[in-house]
């Protein structure tokens, strides 16, 4: 089996993540990572929190506390929200550890040596009424190409430009609103990405063929446009130290890198980070997946669009220049992003529904569905209060619940808490099957493709192939004249639950377990089934206990929905 690096975009620390969020990067990765195991694969997925620059800074003196205090109580708080949806990261680190200290900084001292970082005296804002220099998102202003007044000096949230502070229009301090703003100048480090331009247009034409369109077409914008040399050090308090062996002039200034320079490298970092936490004699090798790795491991990471440029372009000239063996991603799996009734989400404004929230509200599997079967890949997509009611209605509670529950439920009642036994397979087993060996293998094919929408409807089909039989069969009429067909058709039934608790454990781990459970097997677990077997299902054979688990999924009624848009807003949102 293959060795699978998986890891998703950072989720910055100011604050609990948004749905949107979510879907774009951490669900559709852990996603992934279940089914990899499921079918046997050695995976290693790895997220952290994405802890420096300018908001951290800012959100510390917001809640008047130290930013390491701050940063430490913000990651357990994210944390705590992804163990409730499940999230099965093998290791969820921080930006801030030493590991990712001691490697970022390895990395700009190669960089150095190999002739791609160079020291510029450049021109930056300075604020006379804070008495210092404002890194680019201390700076806030109106952005050039769309007019979004709330842009940063680093990126506009609106339009995605990639800006310098000194682009902004009307210019203002973020830390004390003055607009009384001098440019002066001081010195920096910076990434000669010029020089490596040509490195990574021909690494991208290697790899682009397995993205999806939208990550090789944001590649290949920044690429014509082209690369140019960016500042990679920040004046800020909280960062990775610029190395003073290297630097000290710099270093004796508190300059930091700057946080994209840092963060990507954290994947590394926490696969350390995750090495070193290994408990006692339990040895992890932590550089087979990241350095001369390229023949044994297969990386994929997952992010939103916004995030794309630094992963397709930036990291991997990092990488490229730093002329050591690591590892490169295979496959960028971008996202477009999931909008509020067609407005954005957004952290900073608390607009939409936030992760904690969400919990708050329902349980995860019902969040994990929707979202991943309707994940925005080909386009944005909305999330709105009547698409997700009647998508859990209709797919969670009516296909998949109602058919546990009915079918558990009567033979219970009919033939007591064993399964059946009944006659041997006929024609109507033989036919589903064949149907649900066709729909795996579907399914199969847009799992390993990233396919997620696919992916869903190739799962709700298998759902609804269990309907369509209990309802050719029907065995409430069928007990009236053919006792031993009625048990078989409650068997088969039986065999196709336990069937959805192993191909549903990748998008609802929670409800998976709760119908896996519902069965004594001595040795149960979520082991993949090829299509092949699935043609027999005879997982579950006759004489096993089973109770009937409590309701899978609850409608969501008008009065609930009611009060959801009264606390979250609805379409005037």
């Amino acid at each position: 089996m293959a060795r699978h690096l998986v890891t998703s975009a950072l989720p910055y620390i100011n604050g609990i993540k948004h749905l949107g969020n979510m879907v774009g990067s951490m669900l559709p990765a852990d996603v992934y990572s279940r089914y990899l195991r499921q079918r046997g694969h050695d995976v290693l997925y790895i997220c952290a929190t994405d802890e420096h620059g300018t908001p951290a800074e800012l959100a510390a003196k917001a809640a008047g506390v130290s930013v390491a205090e701050f940063c430490a109580q913000a990651h357990d708080a994210q944390k705590d929200v992804y163990d409730g949806f499940e999230l099965a990261f093998d290791y969820f680190g921080r930006s801030s550890s030493q590991q990712n200290v001691e490697i970022t900084q390895h990395f700009s001292r190669k960089l150095w040596d190999n002739g791609f970082i160079e020291e510029r005296a450049i021109s930056q804002v300075y604020s006379p009424v804070d008495g210092r220099f404002l890194p680019d998102r201390y700076v806030e202003g109106t952005c050039p190409h769309c007019g979004y007044d709330k842009a940063r000096g680093d990126q506009c949230e609106n339009c995605t430009r990639v800006l310098d502070p000194t682009d902004l229009l009307e210019p203002r301090s973020a830390i004390s609103g003055s607009t009384e703003l001098e440019v002066r100048e001081t010195k920096h480090l910076f990434l000669l990405q010029s020089k490596l331009q040509h490195e990574v247009e021909a690494w991208v034409a290697r790899h682009e063929a397995e993205w999806p369109q939208l990550s090789s077409s944001i590649a290949r914008k920044w690429l014509t446009e082209g690369l140019n040399d960016r500042a990679i050090t920040r004046d800020l308090d909280w960062g990775v130290p610029v190395p003073a062996d290297t630097w000290p002039e710099l270093a004796a200034e508190g300059k930091v890198f700057y946080v994209w320079f840092d963060a990507p490298i954290e994947y590394i970092g926490a696969t350390k980070e995750w090495a070193d936490a290994a408990p006692d004699g339990d040895s992890r090798d932590w550089k087979s997946w990241w350095y001369e790795a390229d023949d044994t491991v297969r990386y994929t990471q997952f992010m939103a669009k916004d995030n794309v440029p630094f992963h397709t372009v930036m990291f991997p000239a990092t990488e490229l220049g730093v002329r050591e063996p690591w590892k490169k991603v295979d496959v960028v799996k971008g996202f477009n992003w999931l909008t509020y009734y067609g407005g954005k989400f957004s952290t900073s404004q608390k607009r939409g529904v936030f992760t904690d929230a969400a919990l708050e509200t329902l349980p995860a599997d019902y969040w994990r569905y929707f979202l991943v079967a309707n994940a925005p890949e080909s386009d944005d997509s909305s999330f709105t209060w009547e698409h997700f009611a009647a998508t859990v209605n209709k797919d969670l509670a009516d296909t998949l619940g109602n058919f546990v529950n009915r079918v558990l439920s009567f033979s219970r009642k009919r033939f007591g808490d064993e399964v059946p036994a009944g006659t041997a397979a006929g024609e109507a087993e033989t036919r589903l099957g064949e149907e649900i060996a066709r729909l795996l293998a579907e399914y199969e094919e847009h799992m390993d493709a990233l396919q997620y929408r696919k992916a869903g409807a190739a799962l709700r089909a298998l759902w609804s192939a269990g309907n369509s039989y209990l309802e050719e069969k029907a065995p409430w009429l069928e007990i009236k004249t053919d006792p031993e067909g009625a048990a078989l058709t409650l068997r088969t039934a039986m065999n196709l639950i336990h069937l959805y608790s192993v191909v549903s454990e990748p998008f609802i781990p929670a409800s998976a377990a709760a119908m896996r459970g519902a069965f004594a097997l001595e040795s149960d677990t979520a082991t993949w089934v090829t299509a092949e077997q699935t043609k027999s299902l005879d997982a579950v054979p006759a004489g096993t206990p089973f109770t009937v688990p409590p309701v899978l999924f609850a409608k969501i009624t008008e009065e609930d929905l009611e009060s959801y848009r009264e606390r979250f807003g609805g379409a005037d949102a």
